[in-house]
């Protein structure tokens, strides 16, 4: 059987377009949180699913009306022409292929198909294009000027050495010719200082098991079956599992490591971080020679002990105190539980598009309109999806918007939840982007892309996993009433999302823009929380389940929003609210209690570090003072918290250490460098002290004003789990946003430009008159089509894995190596 015989019709459909595909990598994972991670990654290749109610393609101007139309649309998304081709888009399946084969005919690489790979072997990571220099790229958008030259950049774990380390390289430019094509080690983008490379603590992973953990846990078996009748021996019946912390210890010079105990899941669903058992072991793992690590000793119940003689002793003498387990069970498990209250089993409300999309996809560009906004997509390996070029009214308002890092900094009396701080990068973002579930994760009419990434000499596509949609509010953007007349208008706005499960977390990153010009960024987390042995605990969390706490965390999800406000050339204004007595011309001479504004300019970076004010009094907005309104005033984008935000509570953390800088602050600001395009590095957790990127280094005094500025802006959460975290936390309440809103920007609320508003004149006794301003009316004589207010049919039985395709040795025709589920 062919490889189209064998996948669904809509796998086909995706595999048909995998060389539009947008190719990444996944790291290999540092610790067994990778275990529990589901397993099957896959990418987007960008094609959209057509629905039962779909409208016609048409390509249209985003300006033209919609009286312009001449029917009803069939399809779900309008078909658009990016004004010029992606310079954020993926290497194509043929580019990736032909860069992995140059790579593996280097000699002086040493490369070994990962397949194949050892410890001691020299592999590839990822294979991804290279992100352009702003400059090339707005000279290319704004002026006419050349396409950016094309790179890829590919990150190498070379470990067929003592120094076991990886490697970002540069190789270009592409089309791959032998003539031309060369590699560098790549940088000028982090300012550690060693050439692109950072050591590899994790080169020794199947020895750190096999060697190590499993014999030290073997050594203990008798308590193991005493105390929870498991065992966690690397044998195929083992009823134990054992993690380390994340990242390791990093002092003096030596790498600590600290293993924990938990009970497996007896059902299928991976709720193994509900399960700890309070039993800890500390070693010294420096260097890559097993022979010389050290055991340092076990933690129990608050008391350590130095050898596994001492803690046997203990365990076996009179009185010593043996906690109860966590073990797996209904409580557990997601799904339906509990009495179900009546009409609860009718079907709940629903909203459908009834005239198809009103938004214009370019599928092969990435490329988005709707009601004046219009924007290109990115996808990347390590942040998953970004967004580029976004304009309002064909002005840009941001160069860049999107993810950098996100951190998940525990706290706990134990050594695995106080040296626990997860920067999921290090896993990827683009790995975890699974498909969406329509209906649920996103509205059944929405228009669904794919997303892919590099892994292991193949390219593997998700499905369905990024999804736009348009959506009405539940509370309408202007509404007044008099005595005469009533105005209100809708609330619609556009939505670009996806899903990222890192772990136990699945993060819904939402992208929202609206009527008035302004676009909000959103995250929400659900998922199985990261809970701790309750123990002693009380301190760091609530006493949530039989031998269960919540472990305290924060959440900070670090963000870049480059803004170019009516050109590069920005200032960043603080505009508070502040207490102030003062005496009037008309006051007589007493002084009067009240308050004003007080208006400053951020100046230079060593001020460029801040929080939110005390009582929400300062609003921070980005201004060009070189352009103002008819009135004079600066005219710029406010920023403003969403929901709430958070940064990291911690100082100074002993985990991180220099590695996550950034989230230190709520905002900080700095000059637009191409060197500092990111925030952080998804190897900062190798080396802690001295990371590929320090942040810190960033704020280094330059001048603010008149600058083209990058805003980092933190996102997050401060959670204390408690019982209705359990099975799952929630996304009512796990949720953080920011928003960006035009300040001075327009002479009016351009919300006033939709035509779904409408007007009622009303008088004692008399009809009331109805304004509608020309809105759509099925029901006239003049109406060339019915809209279709039914329900967007969906076959959830259609949820399919990935695609994955074959680049060394590739076949360009018989690419498809195989399909996975997820």
């Amino acid at each position: 059987m062919g490889f189209l015989d064998s996948v669904s019709p809509r796998a086909i459909a995706a595999s048909a377009l995998l060389l539009g595909s947008l190719a990444q990598g996944v790291l290999a994972a540092p610790s067994p949180k990778a275990d529990w991670v589901r397993k099957g990654p896959g990418g987007s290749n960008g094609y959209f699913k057509k629905k039962a109610h779909d409208h016609i393609r048409r390509a249209v101007d985003g300006g033209r009306r919609a009286a312009e139309l001449e029917s009803c649309a069939e399809t779900t998304t309008t078909t658009i022409t990016a004004p010029k081709p992606n310079p954020w888009a993926p290497l194509t399946n043929d580019e990736t292929a032909a860069v992995v084969a140059w790579l593996f005919a280097q000699a002086d690489l040493n490369l070994t198909v990962v397949e194949n790979a050892t410890s001691w072997d020299n592999s590839i990571v990822l294979v991804e294009a290279m992100w352009p220099n702003k400059t090339d790229a707005i000279n290319y958008l704004d002026a006419d000027g050349p396409a950016p030259t094309k790179y890829a950049h590919v990150l190498l774990n070379n470990r067929a050495t003592e120094d076991a380390h990886y490697a970002d390289i540069l190789v270009g430019p592409l089309p791959v010719d032998n003539a031309t094509t060369s590699w560098s080690p790549l940088a000028f983008p982090y300012n550690k200082g060693s050439g692109g490379t950072v050591r590899n603590l994790d080169a020794d992973q199947d020895a750190l098991y096999e060697e190590w953990i499993y014999p030290i846990a073997a050594s203990i078996s008798d308590i193991t079956l005493d105390l929870w009748n498991g065992t966690a021996m690397g044998l195929d019946n083992d009823t134990l599992s054992i993690w380390s912390i994340d990242p390791l210890w990093q002092d003096d010079g030596r790498i600590t490591m600290w293993n924990t105990f938990w009970n497996l899941p007896t059902g299928e669903q991976d709720d193994v971080t509900l399960l700890p058992l309070g039993l800890y072991f500390r070693s010294d793992v420096t260097g890559r020679d097993p022979s010389q690590w050290k055991f340092e000793g076990w933690l129990y119940n608050d008391i350590f002990y130095e050898t596994t003689e001492d803690f046997r002793a203990a365990y076996w003498s009179e009185g010593f105190v043996k906690n109860g387990p966590n073990v797996d069970g209904d409580w557990a498990r997601t799904g339906q539980a509990g009495k179900v209250e009546p009409l609860d089993l009718l079907p709940p409300p629903v909203q459908v598009a009834p005239a198809g999309s009103r938004y214009g996809v370019d599928v092969e560009q990435k490329y988005v309109e709707w009601m004046g906004f219009s924007f290109y997509i990115g996808f990347n390996r390590d942040s998953g999806m970004q967004l580029y070029d976004i304009r309002y009214q064909g002005e840009r308002v941001l160069y860049e918007l999107g993810l950098q890092e996100a951190l998940a900094h525990y706290a706990g009396i134990d050594p695995m939840q106080s040296g626990t701080a997860y920067l999921d990068t290090f896993y990827g973002f683009g790995p975890y982007a699974f498909e969406l579930v329509p209906g649920y994760d996103c509205p059944t009419h929405a228009t669904y892309l794919n997303s892919s990434f590099y892994a292991d000499e193949t390219c593997r596509t998700h499905v369905d996993s990024i999804c736009l949609f348009e959506f009405e509010a539940d509370h309408p953007i202007q509404r007044h009433s008099t005595g005469k007349i009533i105005s209100i208008t809708k609330n619609t706005y556009f939505v670009v999302r996806y899903v990222a499960t890192v772990g136990n977390y699945d993060y819904t990153f939402s992208y929202s823009f609206f009527l008035d010009g302004s676009m909000a960024v959103e995250v929400r987390a659900s998922g199985y929380i990261q809970s701790a042995f309750f123990a002693n605990n009380q301190d760091y969390g609530y006493h949530i389940h039989d031998s269960l706490s919540g472990s305290m965390h924060d959440h900070v999800l670090g963000f870049k929003a480059d803004f170019d406000v009516l050109g590069t050339s920005n200032s960043l204004e603080l505009v508070t609210f502040v207490p102030h007595t003062t005496t009037y011309s008309w006051s007589k001479g007493k002084p009067r209690n009240t308050m004003k504004i007080d208006r400053k300019f951020i100046e230079n970076e060593d001020e460029g570090r801040f929080n939110w004010g005390a009582n929400a009094a300062t609003q921070v907005i980005v201004v060009n003072e070189n352009a103002t309104n008819k009135y004079g005033e600066y005219r710029g984008y406010r920023i403003l918290p969403y929901t709430g935000t958070a940064h990291l509570t911690v100082k100074d953390s002993s985990n991180l250490n220099n590695a996550a800088r950034w989230a230190e602050y709520d905002i900080q600001v700095t000059k637009q460098k191409d060197t500092e395009h990111r925030s952080t590095h998804p190897l900062n957790s190798q080396d802690t002290f001295d990371p590929p990127i320090d942040f810190a280094k960033f704020f280094d005094g330059e001048c603010l004003r008149d600058e083209d500025l990058v805003l980092w802006l933190n996102l997050g959460m401060h959670h204390i789990p408690h019982t209705g975290d359990l099975p799952n936390t929630v996304q009512t309440t796990a949720h953080s946003g920011i928003q960006f809103t035009p300040h001075n920007y327009f002479l009016g609320d351009q919300s006033r430009r939709s035509v779904n508003q409408v007007q009622i004149s009303y008088g004692e006794g008399e009809p009331a008159v109805v304004e509608t301003f020309g809105q759509f009316d099925a029901s006239s004589e003049n109406a060339t089509c019915k809209p279709s207010y039914e329900p967007v049919s969906v076959n959830l039985e259609d949820y399919v894995g990935d695609i994955v395709v074959r680049k060394f040795p590739y076949d360009p025709n018989n690419p498809f190596a195989e399909t996975d589920s997820i």
